[in-house]
């Protein structure tokens, strides 16, 4: 799908389970559609149909992608028209309730209720698995962190952050609103490894800045001091938070100052590539120099070994596709197209009058 729309997930698989944020997506959307039902696969067809049929027209689409199956959906939202759809599992807020399972044939389902309750056993039994071999992951990182954290110059740490939002925000007038702050996160541990949409979500941006540094250098704090400047005066921010450790963030985009600043590091490694990207050195400028070379050895080692406990979520994560296939499959024999059809033209309707 081409045209005036940005990708990015609300929920991601982590190092601290799956972790949400679609409350704060849809958190100023007036008219939320709830698709409500046992089958994900119904509900991201009828979501990718009315992103396609919004896009025809020319509205402006958000598509939230499910981390677990990137190629499907958990939402869509039409800013323009203050408008969301969302898969009913993962939106906890109220909305207008719509009922996809009239779609399903539930005699059939019943024959398969023992094998559908089985595939759902082993796939929360896999995403649990999937959690432990991250949060392994995330522990021996934070030895990697210590390393570098222990040769940090704090006081130019926070001379950078002051430098850099006095760049940003000098002269700039308050805007006597308050902000709206959205949580997203630009990429996810996915069955197909880690996939990010920076270049969508930053494509029309006048400035990128790339936050180069290493593992407890401070970058997450940084971003954070630059979003409460910008929420100080008034200006909407996207957060978007880190997919192995969802506390930290990895990237601030202020739309109506026109710029953006996100960690460019490892797995999601960025360089400049157009005008007005700049690189933002921390190692550089508030790290002992040499600290590479002085610990290279145990760097080297402790990269490699929570890397293996990433990899190793990432292939638990494509047995579970592979049990949510043989689920979907399921439901794909019970599913009359036709209904489906109705629901469409349906809610349709309701957005044309």
């Amino acid at each position: 799908m081409k045209g005036n729309v940005i990708h990015y997930f609300a929920g991601d698989h982590t190092a601290k389970g799956f972790f949400t944020l679609y409350d704060s997506c849809f958190q100023d959307t007036g008219l939320i559609y709830k698709l409500n039902g046992t089958s994900p696969c119904v509900k991201s067809r009828l979501m990718k149909r009315l992103a396609e049929a919004s896009l025809k027209k020319g509205i402006a689409l958000e598509m939230i992608h499910r981390s677990s199956d990137p190629e499907e959906l958990d939402g869509v939202i039409l800013p323009g028209l203050n408008i969301g759809f969302v898969d009913g599992d993962c939106f906890m807020g109220s909305g207008k309730d719509i009922d996809t399972d009239v779609a399903l044939d539930k005699d059939l389902l019943a024959i398969h209720e023992d094998e559908i309750l089985g595939l759902k056993e082993k796939i929360e039994n896999e995403f649990s698995s999937a959690h432990a071999s991250f949060a392994t992951g995330l522990h021996i990182h934070d030895g990697l962190e210590e390393i570098y954290i222990n040769q940090m110059d704090f006081t130019k740490a926070n001379q950078l952050a002051v430098d850099l939002n006095d760049r940003f925000f000098d002269g700039v007038a308050a805007t006597g609103r308050t902000a709206i702050v959205k949580h997203r996160f630009f990429g996810a541990s996915t069955p197909h490894g880690v996939i990010d949409y920076i270049d969508n979500l930053t494509e029309g941006l006048d400035k990128r800045y790339f936050i180069k540094g290493r593992a407890g250098t401070g970058k997450s704090t940084l971003l954070k001091k630059i979003a409460a400047a910008a929420e100080e005066l008034g200006f909407d921010i996207e957060m978007y938070h880190c997919g192995f450790d969802p506390e930290s963030m990895d990237m601030v985009v202020v739309r109506e100052l026109g710029f953006c600043i996100f960690d460019s590091t490892d797995p999601h490694e960025y360089f400049p590539d157009r005008e007005g990207d700049e690189i933002v050195d921390i190692y550089e400028k508030a790290v002992t120099p040499r600290t590479d070379e002085n610990y290279a050895t145990a760097i080297m080692e402790l990269n490699r070994s929570y890397k293996s406990y990433m990899k190793n979520g990432i292939v638990i994560l494509q047995e579970v596709k592979r049990l949510h296939d043989g689920l979907e499959q399921i439901y794909a024999a019970a599913t009359d197209d036709s209904k489906v059809d109705a629901l469409f033209d349906q809610i349709k309707a309701e957005l044309e009058a």
